[in-house]
């Protein structure tokens, strides 16, 4: 497949984020996940390598490369055993800044997208409430307009980057009355008064801030409307795709970290005389995950070629995202299994990628309504055909 055929660049790009992953991220992941928040300062690190501008024009700070860069991106930072560094970095990127290139306003990209390029601003997607997840038509959140500004009353919740997040692309409805054809998205400022943040304590994912907001009279002016009044839901329909396949390499990537770590156990732990890696009954089992990961990976590369070619592949992305997260379970489970009562320890990392895991089947879509997307694709022939942008 095409994303098996990276250049040279592609490769030397690759070892320069290892390098600085090695340097820069690693030293600190334990830290961070004990104080449950990342360093800031990291952000500016990674903007001023360029990591965080990987497909975005050179206009706004970006270097404007192709999509295999941000493949290689996503692969790297889900070897470093933090889930939640992992997706508060991939939030900023490619959930959240998109909206701001594809629908803002031109003051709008100057003031916020090329803060984020550089890594001194750090942004999160706010579509989320208590009463509506996936089912994004039934958000209660409003915003009404009053002269030169919206009024936002309402409320998210499990938002990545939303304690020390400094903007929020927010789903609003606008017009109540008018369902998925009543929402948009207004960028709305972490310190605007009447915004407030609450931590939510997780399973995983520790060294991420995810946060309820809140929305108290929240005076937002009506310049802060990204794109147009009402076209919110087929905005954030058409930022799903990416959303899904960047969560589907976490998730399979995830995976294979897992695996590697495990490699590395059993290679070192003795038991009857004998390595691990020695009993043929944990290489067939080891085999199997090889191979699982390998059709797995070999999809989701499929899929990064489809994004590279700019194809707006619904039941692809959605396949990818469902059996990566499905399978990054259960590799994961039968890895901790492996370090018997250790893996049970904080003593070792396997423990934390068994929390970490547990919640790709329910970001970005749940599994439930991944299947639901692929039935209408495969037995209702639903064509979904909206162009990516």
């Amino acid at each position: 497949m095409q994303a098996t055929l990276l250049t040279a660049e592609h490769q030397t790009f690759r070892e320069t984020l290892r390098a600085f992953i090695r340097k820069e991220i690693l030293p600190h992941i334990d830290r961070w996940e004990k104080d449950n928040q990342i360093d800031k300062s990291i952000w500016k690190k990674m903007g001023d390598m360029g990591f965080l501008g990987l497909n975005y024009p050179e206009a706004y700070g970006g270097l404007d490369l192709d999509f295999y860069y941000s493949m290689i991106f996503c692969e790297e930072l889900s070897y470093c055993y933090s889930g939640g560094f992992t997706i508060s970095a991939l939030v900023i990127q490619y959930m959240s800044a998109p909206y701001l290139l594809k629908y803002a306003s031109e003051e709008l990209k100057q003031r916020y997208l090329t803060g984020v390029i550089a890594g001194d601003l750090v942004s999160a997607v706010a579509i989320t409430e208590p009463g509506a997840g996936s089912d994004i038509q039934h958000i209660k959140t409003t915003a009404v307009r009053e002269g030169d500004y919206y009024i936002v009353n309402g409320s998210k919740t499990f938002i990545t980057n939303g304690y020390y997040g400094d903007f929020f692309i927010t789903a609003v409805k606008t017009d109540p009355s008018k369902k998925s054809k009543g929402i948009s998205l207004l960028l709305i400022d972490r310190n605007t008064p009447g915004v407030s943040a609450h931590k939510i304590n997780k399973m995983g994912w520790h060294a991420s801030d995810t946060a309820e907001l809140g929305f108290d009279q929240v005076k937002v002016p009506v310049s802060h409307l990204i794109g147009e009044e009402g076209a919110g839901f087929g905005y954030l329909m058409g930022g799903l795709q990416l959303e899904r396949l960047t969560a589907a390499i976490q998730s399979i990537s995830t995976a294979d970290s897992a695996l590697q770590y495990t490699l590395a156990y059993i290679d070192k732990r003795e038991a009857f005389g004998k390595k691990l890696m020695d009993f043929q009954v944990l290489r067939h089992r080891i085999a199997q995950m090889v191979a699982d990961i390998a059709t797995t990976k070999a999809f989701v590369y499929h899929c990064c070629d489809l994004q590279q070619r700019g194809d707006y592949a619904v039941q692809e992305c959605s396949i990818a995202k469902l059996q990566s997260s499905e399978l990054a379970i259960k590799i994961v489970h039968e890895c901790l299994q492996l370090f018997g009562g250790y893996g049970f320890t904080e003593d070792y990392k396997i423990s934390r990628l068994y929390r970490d895991v547990r919640v790709g089947t329910i970001i970005g879509g749940t599994s439930e309504i991944m299947r639901e997307i692929i039935a209408k694709t495969a037995i209702d022939k639903v064509n979904y055909h909206t162009k990516k942008e």
